[in-house]
């Protein structure tokens, strides 16, 4: 008999607030369980902000009978055999980090496993997708980089512009760690600036991460939300680099409402790429949970669907988590 695949969600966002309800992760379930990487912070949080969704949602998942938090992958297996959903952290930008390296390790230690440097626009360590010149990473953000390899964290170019992306897999290639793009889509699919170009995904793959593609209308069409559409950029990434580095970063929203009002609030974050197409749609939990199906129907082998539900992801957890 077959045993269910593991299924591993990178990114998805619950309401940064201290009243977020975690139980909304509970909408993962499914035979042999998931992991998925909650959102704790990016550009406009400081660290105390980050530190207080941390605490928060740590006690509130280690309350909940249905959740658990956790931050190896024995602990991901465990919960995959039982079939139960475990939670960890990630970090969208590096501002929380406030300019501090050891903080990278503070946040690790609360469970944050993967972070990127810059959300959409230039940080003090290097520059987002939306900048119109792309410098890359800046000497404290090759240093930033440096110390989440020797940390153990998960070093993450979503957001990120393409030079800071090309730089993020050379310095993680330099320390023989796999770097990911955890909710990023594939540009020669579908040209937005948030979505990373074929070299960028080379480079990724060469250094044996995985990009993990977003169920986000904009970024895999015009506003299509749909299986289809994002069956067809896992399908394009799967081309260009091999299945063995492909995931899933869904990038759920489970308030998508107040995530709008964010774009419309925000326009130096979320310009005109972003907004053009009114109403974001987005994949829900429920439909994300298809694509082993829509894989399958696509006639992707067992071990290709096994990869790109979580067994990818597991890889690079597993080379570069302590």
């Amino acid at each position: 008999m077959t045993t269910a695949r593991l299924f591993w969600e990178q990114h998805a966002c619950l309401p940064l607030t201290l009243e977020a309800d975690v139980g909304d992760i509970l909408r993962y379930r499914r035979p042999g369980g998931a992991y998925v990487s909650v959102n704790v912070g990016y550009a406009p949080h400081t660290k105390e902000m980050s530190l207080g969704f941390l605490e928060t949602f740590r006690r509130d998942v280690e309350a909940h009978p249905d959740l658990e938090l956790a931050g190896t992958v024995a602990e991901i297996d465990a919960a995959h055999a039982a079939g139960k959903i475990v939670v960890a952290f990630d970090l969208e930008d590096s501002r929380p980090v406030d300019d501090d390296l050891d903080m990278v390790q503070t946040f690790y230690d609360l469970g944050v496993r993967s972070l990127l440097p810059s959300y959409n626009n230039a940080n003090s360590a290097g520059c987002g997708c939306l900048d119109a010149q792309d410098t890359g990473l800046t000497a404290y953000g090759r240093e930033l980089i440096r110390t989440m390899t020797q940390v153990g964290m998960m070093a993450d170019g979503s957001h990120c512009s393409i030079r800071t992306g090309l730089d993020i897999s050379a310095i993680a290639g330099e320390a023989c760690k796999p770097m990911i793009y955890s909710h990023s889509a594939m540009r020669g699919l579908y040209d937005h600036p948030r979505n990373v170009t074929d070299e960028q995904a080379r480079q990724c793959a060469a250094t044996g991460g995985v990009i993990g593609i977003p169920g986000i209308g904009i970024f895999l069409g015009e506003n299509t939300a749909t299986i289809e559409a994002y069956v067809d950029h896992i399908d394009y990434a799967v081309q260009l680099v091999g299945p063995e580095h492909v995931g899933i970063g869904s990038d759920y929203s489970f308030d998508a409402e107040d995530a709008q009002a964010d774009l419309e609030a925000n326009p130096d974050l979320f310009p005109e790429e972003y907004t053009r197409w009114g109403v974001i749609q987005f994949i829900d939990p429920e439909t994300t949970l298809t694509v082993e199906q829509a894989l399958l129907d696509r006639g992707y082998s067992d071990s290709d669907v096994r990869g790109i539900l979580g067994g990818n992801f597991r890889r690079v957890a597993r080379a570069v988590w302590f």
